[in-house]
């Protein structure tokens, strides 16, 4: 009887129509896919690096990562952060050394995580393990010439 009662109070409380005027908005909720938001992308396969990485005229710093690695879960999203933050002067692309072993291989990585600062396709600098933040930006200053 009691587990009842709480169905009906649940129910009450849940809205029973929808407005037929559309889709509802959310307050607050914002989606943007402009092209500024995307200075982080995940490289697919061998010919999106090619394209997305090599062909680049900006220059890319790229995350040689793994799922499974706890330093690769600090330094993602810290690297991320600051990439956003020299607002399109650099790209960075993410690739997980579980799914592009071949590109793990071609570039040399052994440990991760393993960052490569790359210039018109060439590797310019790199890093192995995490950095804190002012290193970080070092880094990157150095690749976009700043």
């Amino acid at each position: 009887m009691a587990q009842r009662l709480v169905l009906q109070r649940l129910l009450s409380l849940t809205p029973r129509t929808l407005p037929s005027q559309g889709p509802r908005v959310l307050p607050g909720r914002a989606f943007s896919t402009s092209v500024g938001c995307r200075s982080t992308f995940n490289v697919q396969d061998g010919s999106d690096f090619q394209d997305r990485v090599v062909n680049n005229p900006k220059p890319v710093v790229v995350d040689f990562h793994a799922q499974w690695c706890g330093p690769c879960k600090i330094l993602g999203p810290r690297l991320e952060k600051m990439v956003a933050k020299q607002e399109g002067k650099v790209q960075m692309a993410k690739v997980d050394i579980d799914d592009h072993t071949d590109l793990a291989i071609e570039y040399e990585v052994s440990a991760v995580p393993t960052v490569l600062a790359m210039k018109n396709g060439d590797v310019v600098d790199k890093f192995v393990g995490i950095k804190d933040e002012d290193q970080l930006e070092a880094f990157l200053k150095k690749l976009i010439g700043a």
